[in-house]
């Protein structure tokens, strides 16, 4: 939906907002938080990767900055991608639609009404409202029920990609920034207890966005993270003892 004021009359219930584009706002804060924790995990998985092979800060600087821009470039080209594709759809299928409407209004009307339908309306409502619709807004009615698209909405690809680049750099800050400052012995598990606790909000955050169960939500990050480390950690030390 775009954004816009209820109707006159109509009082949503506190906390469950049905204005306003809240779905899509929604989408795009829980793809930040997915964002975000690719981010600890991938460079959390690299420094300390290299960390279990050497103690010298240089070369875990340079893996880690590699990491964060190479993940950083990653996400934003594969976000960018992927929503130019959907826009690509989505623009397609309403030029589509605009040609159907001009040229055959009445079958148009017709093919609204079944889908209200089909929605559980009598066939007279169902008729009546695809009426009422189509005299107000053809266009808008049947992309709202025919496709689900608000022609006004449609992503923009270049904010996408920023905003997937920008909550992968900012997750990543977070690992890199905890492998370098503390003293050389105690830089592996000051990591893993920053990342476990920044994984441990990220999973809690979702959880609430989703409104999911947080235990196990917050479980499922926490224990994959921890894995993600201990497997790279492990190899970096078996890496190093071998003398590669």
């Amino acid at each position: 939906m775009s954004d816009k004021a209820p109707p006159p009359g109509v009082r949503p219930h506190p906390g469950e907002p049905h204005f306003g584009g809240f779905a899509s706002r929604l989408n795009w804060l829980r793809a930040g938080v997915l964002g975000a924790d690719d981010g600890i995990v991938s460079v959390a998985g690299i420094v300390t990767g290299v960390a279990g092979a050497t103690a010298v800060r240089g070369p875990i600087l340079t893996a880690g900055v590699a990491g964060l821009v190479a993940g950083a470039i990653s996400m934003a080209l594969g976000e960018y991608v992927s929503v130019s594709s959907q826009r690509d759809t989505e623009r397609a299928l309403l030029d589509k639609e605009k040609q159907e409407l001009a040229n055959d209004p009445e079958r148009e009307l017709a093919e609204l009404t079944a889908l209200y339908q089909a929605k559980g309306l009598s066939a007279q409502t169902a008729r009546t409202v695809a009426e009422e619709l189509t005299a107000h807004d053809a266009f808008a009615a049947h992309v709202d029920v025919e496709l689900g698209i608000d022609p006004n909405e449609l992503t923009n690809p270049w904010q996408a990609a920023l905003a997937s680049a920008a909550a992968f750099t900012t997750g990543a800050l977070l690992p890199l920034i905890a492998i370098l400052a503390p003293p050389a012995g105690w830089r592996v598990p000051v990591t893993f207890v920053a990342v476990l606790v920044a994984l441990a909000v990220t999973g809690e955050v979702s959880a609430r966005l989703g409104g999911t169960s947080r235990r196990a939500a917050v479980a499922r990050v926490v224990i994959g993270g921890a894995l993600g480390m201990l497997v790279t950690y492990g190899v970096g030390h078996l890496v190093h003892t071998a003398g590669i």
